[in-house]
């Protein structure tokens, strides 16, 4: 622990299969994210990372040996491993040149395969754990490994909504088309003992999300009676018999277990709020991660298991909180609204706009409300039209345009927290990361004045530029987004572009950046500063020598102690006059220590980002 915070990844402790007592998992070192070992009988954890700027990608093979990503400042690198009791550090392939880490995947008989991007596409290796590499495939753009056989004789890939399996010698085996608009996810193959090299899938279909199966020789099967009308995510039980499903709905989550035999759905008793992530380990033990909002993640054993202790709170979790639906064209919109206490009037507000924009907000510990609350300010969390966790539809729905639907939804949600007299009128401020922070920015120009503050964290600022230097995979995402290209549809990027509306932004702004950002790079938003500059709009800029996704917590709390200081001189200053632009017609890091949670998504085997997330 480092300055009063500590950081940790909130995810399972990844279980060697051979052994369920032992365990990796990355948790706080000084500050930073690094992996440790967890030996459950003992209860003694072993720190087997040190990197400078903190280690996030961890995991254990059937032979207890654990690997980490090695990555450099700009998050290219090779996959290591060593023994479970420790040793020398050994290149998990060797003839493997650095790359973007895209997946590991480590049979039961010790076949190492491994994606790595480049930039431009990705390219698979395959070869004996520590030895030479084979080159098997190279796939134009991004996909993801995303599991091998257990005797490592097929692997799968996932990318733009197709899922290939190839054979270890990079033969395609099939080729799993998603269903017109529909796509299709690849959550890894069934365990050994279970007969079969089959491969679990979630495909969304009309509206709904099914569970669908691959087998050689059998094909691919839609599992029509396992529907959802809202994201899952899945994963085979210990013995590959059932299969354990995740629903996030409506910013909380269920879990089932389907029985693919039987055609059986039955649910799995869990408290209320949000789970991280769910796996029945073997031998039976269900471990999942739980948290509410007013409560940080906690790991949990149905059988007992010894698992590590994650961080907790000294004191309670001030405030109150409460589910507030607002009237919208495509149907209600949801927010997450936490209040200081139980005010006797309307208070100062915090618009914490989530990024993606395929994520949402969920009933989950975050460091940044509990930060805000207890400062005094209300926090209002948005998920606004195309959000996860309410439908196919939902997220999809841009009916105003891409970034301008989510705008309008926000300004729905602040006019109508003022119609309730919940939240001041004259003192409501909006704080996004990376896709979020390109919400802020956007609101700010295309809506002077209703708002009466912006922090913008590692934003998109200018579409076309970001476009042009960002990641093939966000690339891809804008192109889905935006129907096309800057080329192709240029007037839909300057509608929706930041730097379009710089001129206009009457409100103080507060734009952090980071100098190794890869996905929303320092370039453009270099050139925004420059545009408010030029139009005497009022801002402050901060400067981080970091990724997109830090991996240390000095960063986290550097932006929060600033944003919080920020946002409390300009949203509870000196009597501030009432906004000049109309309301609404309508009514998907502070004042004590704080513990900073490292929110990113891997693309492990049993989890499917629903598509790339800027933030």
């Amino acid at each position: 622990m480092s300055g009063g915070y500590q950081v940790y990844r909130a995810a399972l402790p990844e279980v060697c299969a051979a052994d369920p007592a032992r365990m990796v998992f990355t948790s706080d070192a000084e500050g930073r994210c690094e992996v440790f070992t967890w030996d459950a009988a003992a209860r003694r954890a072993r720190q087997v990372t040190r990197r400078p700027r903190g280690t996030l990608h961890g995991a254990i093979d059937r032979d207890a040996h654990v690997w980490w990503f090695d990555e450099d400042e700009h998050g290219a690198g090779h996959w290591r491993f060593q023994p479970f009791a420790g040793g020398p550090d050994r290149p998990g392939l060797t003839n493997v040149p650095p790359g973007l880490p895209r997946g590991l995947a480590v049979s039961d008989s010790g076949t190492v395969a491994v994606a790595a991007g480049d930039g431009h596409a990705t390219t698979v290796h395959v070869g004996p754990r520590g030895g030479t590499a084979r080159t098997v495939a190279r796939v134009e753009g991004h996909v993801t490994l995303t599991g091998i056989t257990p005797e490592g004789r097929l692997l799968a890939l996932a990318g733009a909504g197709t899922v290939t399996v190839l054979t270890r010698e990079g033969a395609v085996r099939a080729v799993l088309p998603g269903d017109g608009t529909g796509r299709l996810w690849s959550l890894g193959f069934a365990p050994a003992g279970h007969g079969a090299q089959e491969l679990l899938l979630v495909r969304e279909c009309d509206d709904r999300y099914l569970l669908a199966s691959w087998r050689p020789g059998t094909g691919l099967t839609t599992h029509d009676w396992c529907a959802f009308d809202t994201e899952v995510t899945a994963r085979w039980d210990g013995d590959g018999g059932t299969v354990l499903v995740r629903q996030d709905r409506h910013g909380s989550s269920t879990l089932h277990r389907a029985d693919l035999t039987a055609r059986t759905l039955t649910p799995v008793p869990t408290p209320p709020g949000t789970l991280l992530d769910a796996a029945t380990r073997p031998g039976g033990d269900l471990h999942y991660l739980w948290t509410a909002t007013d409560r940080p993640p906690r790991l949990c054993s149905t059988r007992g298991t010894a698992l590590p202790v994650l961080p907790d709170l000294p004191d309670p979790f001030p405030g109150t909180h409460r589910d507030v639906w607002t009237p919208g064209p495509d149907g209600p919109v949801h927010t997450l609204l936490s209040l200081p206490g139980t005010p006797d009037a309307p208070v100062p507000a915090v618009f914490l706009v989530h990024g993606g924009p395929a994520d949402h907000d969920r009933d989950a510990y975050d460091g940044v409300v509990h930060s805000l609350v207890a400062s005094g300010f209300a926090v209002a969390r948005v998920n606004y039209r195309g959000s996860t966790g309410y439908g196919p539809r939902w997220r999809r729905a841009f009916r105003g345009g891409v970034g301008l639907t989510q705008v309008e939804d926000l300004a729905s949600v602040r006019a109508d927290l003022v119609a309730r007299g919940l939240v001041r009128p004259d003192a409501v401020g909006l704080w996004g990361t990376s896709w979020g922070g390109y919400l802020v920015l956007l609101a700010l120009g295309t809506r002077p004045g209703l708002w009466q503050a912006g922090v913008a964290v590692k934003p998109v600022a200018d579409s076309v530029a970001a476009h042009r230097t960002t990641t093939p995979a966000l690339r891809a995402l804008d192109e889905r987004l935006f129907g096309g290209t800057p080329d192709e549809v240029p007037e839909r990027y300057a509608r929706s572009s930041p730097i379009h509306y710089a001129a206009e932004v009457r409100d103080p702004l507060l734009v952090a950046a980071a100098t190794h950002d890869a996905k929303c790079p320092p370039g453009q938003i270099r050139g925004y500063l420059a545009a408010l500059r030029a139009a005497g709009a009022r801002h402050e800029s901060l400067w981080l020598d970091s990724g997109h996704d830090g991996y240390d917590g000095g960063d986290h709390v550097t932006v929060l102690r600033r944003a919080v200081v920020f946002l409390d001189r300009e949203l509870r200053g000196p009597a501030r006059r009432r906004p000049q632009t109309p309301d609404s017609d309508r009514s998907g890091e502070h004042h004590t220590a704080v513990h900073t949670t490292e929110r990113r998504r891997t693309h492990a085997e049993g989890h499917h980002p629903q598509r790339p997330a800027r933030g």
